[in-house]
Order: structure tokens, then C-alpha cells, then sequence
């Protein structure tokens, strides 16, 4: 890992177009770079727009990492994380986090305390919150798979106590619901641009991976599930974030190298894109001054490319 290089020529052979609708959104003089490596597993990627930084999980090292867009600094930001997995920010600029370690979810405040947000489901510790995304009325939806709680590598083994759901906490009384209790392995998950869509990824769906997605009602409920995408034999989605134009970012890659990497889906569930990494990438998000920037935390490191779009507000 440490000899790998970046493309020196342009277009970047690893940004490759699937579908015609794809080409306005790769940049001819833009090339994957390597941010940063010597992590065991990269996750949760979140921007600070107003600070110019990255801040990531490094789950099993129990840290968070952060990179510095001034000057390409690389150091830790939070040690121990309580095996931190999945971040973002809230509409009021503040980290939120899934906390395997915890088992819960929790915001730091600007002078930095930690307030949890919920971590009991009908006086039941959650499983290990794993991914998370702020809606702009303020309300926090996260998955909660078993994965941090099944071994004591990525948290600390434990019995599961609640089936694997997903949860809306409201941002004005903060009282939770489940909204989605047939997911199968509910992991990434992001809403559409206008935030009418919910995808959630079902990591453990019959027999392969599948990309679901609801209606959100005004209600803040959740209706019409259905199969977005189904990820095929060797398909991994994991992370995801949609751009401005509705086209769904998704990490992928696990046990077939030429998989790893991000694929890219247009509204319509065709796959139009792909970056390929030589690790599998876990979780992505948008950043940069103009939003314009792929952020991708893969396995040992984080990679980043320049793209033709926009993440939409709040990933």
C-alpha cells in the first residue's frame, strides 16, 4: 500500500464511464489522490467546511482521524472514539456519531462535551449504530446493525439485545421511533436531494446485497420500500451519499479486487460510473469548498477526487 501512486496521466484510467450520463460528471485534469494510509479500517468520512478539514473513523484502532486541507496534515482527533463507525454533521454544524464501543449515538458540542443521544431502545442497549444522516427539519436517522457487537475487534462482544433497525430521533423533542424494521443488515444510508427518498443499504439481504429505498412522508415515517438496486453476486455497497442530481455514491468492494472501489448509480438505479481503488472502499462523502470533492475512506486509507457535482446539503 505504501507504493501506490496516482495516476500521472489525464482522464485517470480509475474514473470510468459506464454510461454516457457520466461523462459530465468526471473532470478530464482530475485524478484519484491518496490523502492518507495506516489505518485498519477507514470509515465514516464527514467534512468541516468551516474548519477546512476531514474527520474519519479508524474503527478497530478505537480513533478518529482528521486531515487538514491547508496543509495536508494527518493526525488523530479523538482517542479512544468508543469504536466510532459512521459521521455527519447536524444543521447546526455539530459531529454526530455511531459508537460501536457505546452503543450509542452521540453529538459533541462546540466546547467539545459529548452528549448521547440515544443508546436504549425500550430499556434495551442498541446493537452498534453504525451509520447516520441529519434531515433538514433536524432529525437523526441511523442504522443499528449487531456488526460492533460481534466480536472485539471492531467494539466488544456482546448479546444482541433488539432487532437490527432503523431510527429517526426528532430534532425538536428528541423522541425516537423505529421507521424501518424489515432491512436486512441496515448499514449506509442517505436521502435524495429533496429528501422525498430514503435509500438504506441491506448488507445482509437473500442472496445478495441490495440497495432499498422509501418514501419519507411529512409524518417523518417511512412507506413504499422497495429494491432500488440489486447489488448481484460479489456487489458490496456499504456508504452512500447522494449528489445534487439525485445519483446515489456508493463505496463498495469485498473479496473481488476489481469491484473495489465506488460505484455510481443514476436515479433511475442504472450504474453510470465507476472509481476503482486498489482497496475496498467503505463510506464516502462530499467536501471541499464547493462540495465538489469524493471523499472515500477505504480500508487502510482515504482517497479523494475532484468530481463535475455537488454533494446534496446535509452529506
Amino acid at each position: 500500500m505504501s507504493e501506490w501512486q496516482g495516476s500521472l496521466r489525464y482522464p485517470d484510467s480509475a474514473v470510468q464511464i459506464l454510461d454516457p450520463r457520466f461523462a459530465r460528471y468526471r473532470l478530464f485534469s482530475a485524478s484519484v489522490e491518496r490523502l492518507a494510509t495506516g489505518m485498519r479500517w477507514a470509515e465514516g468520512p464527514v467534512w468541516f467546511g468551516d474548519g477546512r478539514f476531514l474527520l474519519w473513523s479508524d474503527i478497530p484502532n478505537d480513533r478518529m482521524m482528521r486531515w487538514d486541507e491547508t496543509n495536508g496534515a494527518v493526525s488523530v482527533f479523538r482517542s479512544p472514539s468508543g469504536f466510532a463507525n459512521g459521521n455527519t454533521r447536524d444543521r447546526e454544524g455539530r459531529l454526530v456519531t455511531c459508537e460501536h464501543g457505546g452503543r450509542r449515538v452521540s453529538r459533541t458540542e462546540y466546547d467539545g462535551a459529548i452528549t448521547v443521544l440515544m443508546e436504549r431502545w425500550n430499556g434495551k442497549r442498541l446493537n452498534s449504530p453504525n451509520d447516520v444522516v441529519v434531515k433538514s427539519d433536524g432529525s437523526i436517522w441511523f442504522t443499528d446493525p449487531p456488526f460492533g457487537i460481534q466480536g472485539h475487534y471492531e467494539g466488544e462482544l456482546a448479546e444482541q439485545e433488539v432487532p437490527a433497525c432503523v431510527y429517526r430521533i426528532d430534532g425538536q423533542t428528541g423522541q425516537a421511533a423505529i421507521v424501518a424494521d424489515d432491512v436486512l443488515g441496515p448499514n449506509g444510508l442517505c436521502f435524495s436531494p429533496d429528501e422525498r427518498l430514503l435509500y438504506v443499504v441491506e448488507s445482509r439481504g437473500e442472496p445478495y446485497r441490495k440497495l432499498r429505498v422509501f418514501d419519507v412522508a411529512d409524518n417523518g415515517r417511512l412507506a413504499n420500500g422497495r429494491i432500488f438496486m440489486d447489488a448481484g453476486p460479489g456487489g458490496t455497497p456499504d456508504g452512500i451519499r447522494c449528489d445534487v442530481d439525485g445519483n446515489v455514491w456508493a463505496g463498495w468492494g469485498m473479496g473481488m479486487p476489481e469491484l473495489d472501489g465506488v460505484m455510481i448509480f443514476a436515479p433511475d438505479s442504472t450504474p453510470i460510473g465507476r472509481i476503482a481503488l486498489p482497496e475496498r472502499c467503505a463510506n464516502v462523502c462530499f467536501g471541499g469548498r464547493k462540495r465538489n470533492r469524493l471523499f472515500m475512506a477505504s480500508s487502510h486509507s482515504v482517497y479523494a477526487l475532484y468530481v463535475n457535482t455537488q454533494g446534496a446539503p446535509g452529506g
